[in-house]
This record gives C-alpha cells, sequence and structure tokens, in this order.
C-alpha cells in the first residue's frame, strides 16, 4: 500500500517502473512468442507417438524445453547469450544486432516486440492511473501480444494462452473491475457462440473452415474481460481493419487468394482498444446518432 501511495504522489516513478518492468517482460514474451510453439508441436507429436505405440528413435529425441530451460542461445552458433548481452533494447543497440559470437543478424522482432510492450504498458497506465484497472489491463495487454505474434508466425492460438485470459476476465468481473460478473458471464457464452454459429455458418455453404477454434475462444476471453456489449465494436473494429490489411497483403503480394490469414491479431487489436477507449468510442457513436 506504501508502494501505491508514493506511486500515486509521484507520477514519473509510476510511469518509471512500468516501463522498465514492461521492457523486462516484453523480453520474456520473445521467449514465449519462440518456445510455446515448439513445447506444443514436441508435446502432440509425443502424443502421438504413444498413442501409435511407436517409440522415437535416438536420433529424434530431442532436448527437453521449456519457458525456463535451457538458457538462450544464437540459434545459428549456439553462443550463450550472457546477461550483459540480454538487456531489453539496450544489449541490440550494443550489438549493432549482431550475435557478438558468429554476426549474424538478430531478427528485428526481438526489440521490437520489447518497444511495443513498453509503449503499449504506458498507455494502459496513462488511461487507468493507479489502479487495480492498470494491473489487470498490463496482463491483458501482455497475454493479446504473444498470442499475436504466435499466430501470425504459427497460425495458432494456444489454450494456455486464450483460457487463463478467460479465466482472469471473469475474476476481475467478480470485483467489477471493468464490467459486471453477469455481463462478463453473458459476454464470454456469447463471444464463443458468436464466431462458432460463423463457422458452422461459413463450413455448411463452403465446405471449409474459414477460423480457428482459438478465435472462439479469445473473442470469449474478451467477453469476459469487457461484458457482451462491447462484443459488436470489437467484431466490427476487426472485422475492418482485418479486410483492409488483408486488401493491402493480396495487392502488395505479401499473401496470395487462397492462403489463410490469421484473424487472432485482428480481434487482439480490436479487443485492447476496447479495453482502453471502447465505453469512449460507443458513446460518441451514441452522440453522433442523436
Amino acid at each position: 500500500m506504501e508502494l501505491l501511495t508514493v506511486f500515486k504522489a509521484e507520477q514519473w516513478l509510476f510511469y518509471t517502473a512500468i516501463v522498465l518492468f514492461s521492457l523486462c517482460v516484453g523480453s520474456f514474451l520473445n521467449v514465449v512468442i519462440y518456445r510455446l510453439p515448439v513445447m506444443l508441436e514436441r508435446d502432440w507429436r509425443q502424443q502421438c507417438h504413444e498413442f501409435l505405440e511407436i517409440e522415437a528413435s535416438g536420433e529424434n529425441k530431442e532436448v527437453k524445453i521449456s519457458l525456463a530451460t535451457p538458457a538462450s542461445s544464437c540459434p545459428h552458433c549456439g553462443h550463450s547469450i550472457r546477461a550483459w548481452e540480454n538487456i531489453p533494447l539496450i544489449s541490440y543497440l550494443l550489438l549493432g544486432g549482431k550475435c557478438s559470437s558468429c554476426k549474424t543478424p538478430i531478427s528485428i522482432q526481438y526489440p521490437a516486440i520489447e518497444a511495443v510492450t513498453a509503449i503499449m504498458s504506458v498507455a494502459v497506465a496513462w488511461q487507468f492511473g493507479v489502479t487495480m484497472q492498470t494491473a489487470g489491463g498490463l496482463l491483458f495487454t501482455w497475454i493479446l501480444i504473444a498470442l499475436t505474434m504466435i499466430d501470425v508466425h504459427k497460425q495458432l492460438l494456444p489454450d494456455s494462452l486464450t483460457l487463463p485470459l478467460l479465466w482472469l476476465g471473469l475474476i476481475f468481473a467478480l470485483f467489477e473491475t471493468y464490467t459486471s460478473l453477469q455481463a462478463s458471464v453473458i459476454g464470454a457464452i456469447a463471444g464463443y457462440l458468436v464466431l462458432w454459429t460463423v463457422f458452422q455458418v461459413f463450413r455448411l455453404v463452403t465446405g471449409k473452415e474459414g477460423m480457428g477454434f482459438g478465435d472462439f475462444k479469445l473473442l470469449a476471453a474478451m467477453g469476459a474481460w469487457m461484458g457482451w456489449t462491447m462484443l459488436p465494436q470489437i467484431i466490427l473494429v476487426s472485422s475492418v481493419v482485418g479486410a483492409i490489411a488483408g486488401s493491402f497483403m493480396l495487392v502488395t503480394g505479401k499473401t496470395r487468394t487462397q492462403q489463410p490469414i490469421p484473424f487472432g491479431p485482428y480481434l487482439a487489436v480490436a479487443g485492447w482498444i476496447a479495453l482502453l477507449w471502447g465505453n469512449d468510442i460507443n458513446q460518441a457513436y451514441l452522440v453522433t446518432m442523436q
């Protein structure tokens, strides 16, 4: 409580703490984005082997990997990343964007995720101040960043992220942090059923699957966080942004007509905007309609 009092009295200290901590979180999110899909793929492969009673050959037995182990290393030369080489943003600049051992360029994604995490975290703190809403908003933001990048790379929204996000929304609703518990529960149900219905209708008409089940769970999670009244805005904004981005990628040749485009990132963008400014947007719309 004393720390909260200090943060309320010294706003600059509050935002400084947010920046420094979120930069470290961004560094960890890079690990999650890279390793979690690998961990899931290995787990699925092992389950298939066990189900089919196939024993993995010696050369196919892989080193165990988790979010904590083994220590980070260069994927090209295996150089172990030292502490001073793992300082968010600063290390990338000091190293000139290259591995200190083999001089292979380091992906710009690493510092970009750290910077974006810090910027979005400050936006959350600026919107909500020193409150429980900021604490929840930060968790919401960080999970969305990880989900967005995993979906971009793997077209996958892992249950290990979407389901905790949904439960967190319900927990915060117990204290009416963002919405009431009733609106949260209805939002979770409606969020899932809306996209599930669209999925079923699309498959019935075309014989194809238009989206993944992870999208249903992600929208359900957003319904749990913000209530059912925010779902129309999230769906509308995500659809518009997705249509614009998809059209741009088709025109520029960055994607093909038959190539699937992940919808999760657009849901994430719309959901994040709705959490911070959704009520203001709805109010502004109602005013213009009067």
